[in-house]
């Protein structure tokens, strides 16, 4: 990959311990430059189930949207997973499908399913309380 067009997202657990990691990766098509891919988005097994994959796609959101002139990600998943249905509840939605592009095993062919998130502002934090006029 060529150099600072990479962004290497972490997470961490309460102790400090790497639990989560994605790649935020930028264009270099000069069409194609106001949006980014996610990629290698991972879990610890042990961890998932638990929200740390909704953080950080969230984190990856927020990631995106502090890069100049970036308005969307972009991912690609294997269909018959599950990670389609993952994606989609954090606000992705599919876009496109090539038909048994990968090849888990012999006989095991799954589609590559293209998913996209527009980047709109970030969503506000939580208030701490009733608002005060």
């Amino acid at each position: 990959i060529e150099q600072g067009r990479a962004r290497l997202l972490v997470g961490r657990d309460e102790e400090g311990a790497v639990v989560a990691t994605a790649f935020l990766v930028l264009n270099d098509h000069r069409l194609m430059k106001h949006w980014l891919w996610l990629y290698t988005v991972m879990v610890h097994p042990r961890l998932q189930g638990r929200g740390y994959g909704r953080d950080l796609m969230a984190a990856a959101a927020d990631a995106a949207r502090s890069l100049d002139g970036i308005e969307a990600i972009r991912l690609t998943c294997r269909g018959g997973i599950g990670a389609d249905r993952f994606y989609a509840a954090c606000g992705y939605k599919e876009v496109g499908r090539v038909p048994d592009a990968i090849r888990a095993a012999p006989g095991d062919d799954r589609d590559e399913v293209v998913m996209l998130l527009p980047l709109g502002p970030a969503a506000p934090a939580p208030s701490s309380g009733p608002a005060t006029p």
